[in-house]
């Protein structure tokens, strides 16, 4: 990124503020949500996405560490921390769709498969938005979105939101979090591990100056998660819904001009 201007520089530390606020805050979209944004600004994914990815890994560890050691001294009644039966089971489910996907043994094509995913979302999120949920909790469509949401993880970053939109049905939001932080970190290793391999420029000296944007963003988010689950969990929805409903838009909006 040494070809940027200052201007440049300055929106993408804005852009990686707005990354960590939204991971901490909802657990997600640290990577689609600020993304389609960053290629406004700089259209070469592979610049950005290594920084997205090992900004993922450090906030989720520090984020999951601190939520254990509060949890330990402030024991309640409430249900917190890692979902661990419903991790392993979707981590099961998604890990071989994700090898397939980082290792490109399969190659759809990227209109159809952003189609599919985008309308996907758009219908979960406006069911959150209406609070009308699907009442069908069909395991099988359940599994297909998130073998389909690990492939779109393992050939980028961003299938988290179709993989989020299952799981918010089966895990307490207030194991929500934390639970995807966990999926996240095991996922994004794999996708880290793969461009070490492939050799691909992890913009390491960039770190020095986005992480501290990234980490303005994410205390911000963590206040922000707070105040969600104080609130009635009708609103917690209503919330995640619009934040899906406004992804599944840039993804449409992006697939009809690309078109």
């Amino acid at each position: 990124m040494t070809d940027l201007s200052l201007i440049q520089y300055g929106l993408i530390a804005i852009v990686f503020v707005w990354s960590g606020f939204v991971r901490s805050g909802l657990g997600f979209g640290g990577a689609v949500l600020s993304l389609p944004f960053l290629l406004l600004i700089d259209n070469r994914p592979l610049v950005f996405l290594p920084l997205i990815a090992f900004h993922l890994l450090f906030f989720s560890s520090v984020t999951l560490i601190t939520a254990r050691v509060k949890n330990k001294k402030n024991a309640t009644n409430v249900p917190s921390g890692i979902d661990w039966p419903y991790f392993k089971y979707a981590f099961s489910i998604i890990i071989i769709p994700k090898i397939i996907g980082v290792l490109g043994l399969v190659t759809l094509p990227t209109q159809i498969m952003s189609g599919i995913i985008f309308a996907i979302v758009t219908a979960y999120a406006l069911s959150y938005i209406f609070n009308k949920p699907f009442s069908s909790n069909n395991k099988y469509i359940d599994v297909f979105f998130l073998m389909l949401g690990g492939y779109i993880s393992g050939t980028s970053l961003i299938g988290a939101p179709l993989i989020i939109a299952v799981m918010a049905k089966h895990v307490s939001k207030y194991q929500l979090r934390d639970t995807l932080f966990l999926l996240w970190f095991v996922l994004v290793t794999i996708k880290m591990a793969t461009f070490i391999y492939l050799g691909i420029d992890l913009q390491l000296v960039h770190h020095l100056w986005l992480l501290p944007a990234a980490g303005i963003g994410h205390i911000i988010g963590l206040r922000f998660h707070q105040h969600l689950l104080q609130g009635e969990q009708a609103v917690f929805y209503r919330v995640l819904g619009s934040i899906l409903l406004i992804i599944s838009s840039i993804g449409l909006y992006q697939i009809l001009v690309e078109g």
